[in-house]
Formats: structure tokens, C-alpha cells, sequence
């Protein structure tokens, strides 16, 4: 699910702060903790190759997120495809590939053990 900042409803807005909130943005349910991340990636950057051998060959772990700068676009199982861009709030949900259209970097919110299972196997992936 991709938003567009001017697509998330105002609020509040009061001289010196508006205040946006864009509801039913994903669940957390079951999870444990979660990990802030800071991803800073290169244009051509495409995580199919690091994902070989994970559960469907796809990253399993669900993603909230802000786009700092660049574009990404993220395939889903069914080969739904979604851009996202600069100044966009984004949740990925379990089962994608990601690939780096523009410079870019993002903020994400993770469940921990999810994603740190996921970090650790593209790390052996590049070992390789």
C-alpha cells in the first residue's frame, strides 16, 4: 500500500503544524518486537537474487515505511507491481521483491525476528 503525503487527511492543522493520519496502515498482531531501519540504496539494487531460498523466493516479512528520497517498486507473489517515491508513507506486506529505480533511501518498520531472519540470509547470500 503506497500513500501519497498529500493523500494523508489533515487532521489538525494549526498555525506552525498540520498533523496527518492515515488509519489502518497495517497490523502488527502477533509480532514481537520491532526494528527501525535505515536503508540507503543504489538505482539498479534488486533483492530476487538475495531472496532465492526464502519461503517463496520472496521476502516474508511485512514492512512500514517512509520514502526519504528515490523510487522503489515492489512485486508481489501474484505479480502485482507498486512504485514508491519520494515523501510517500508505504506498507509492504509479506511475500515481495524490491528493486531500486532511484538513488534511494528509506526508513522502515520491521518485526524484529522477521526481518532480521531475512537480513541475515541476504548476508550469507552475498558471502556465496
Amino acid at each position: 500500500m503506497r500513500v501519497a503525503k498529500d493523500d494523508v487527511d489533515v487532521k489538525m492543522q494549526i498555525p506552525g503544524a498540520v498533523i496527518r493520519q492515515r488509519t489502518e496502515f497495517g497490523t502488527v498482531t502477533g509480532f514481537d518486537q520491532i526494528s527501525g531501519e535505515y536503508f540507503s540504496l543504489s538505482a539498479g539494487v534488486d533483492t530476487t537474487p538475495l531472496f532465492q531460498g526464502l519461503e517463496g523466493n520472496l521476502c516474508q516479512c511485512p514492512h512500514w515505511g517512509f520514502v526519504v528520497r528515490g523510487r522503489l517498486t515492489t512485486t508481489a507473489a501474484n505479480g502485482t507491481m507498486e512504485t514508491v517515491s519520494a515523501n510517500d508513507l508505504f506498507y509492504w506486506p509479506p511475500g515481495h521483491n524490491v528493486k531500486v529505480e532511484a538513488d534511494a533511501e528509506i526508513v522502515m518498520f520491521s518485526p524484529q525476528r522477521e526481518h532480521t531472519h531475512v537480513i541475515n540470509h541476504m548476508i550469507e547470500k552475498t558471502k556465496s
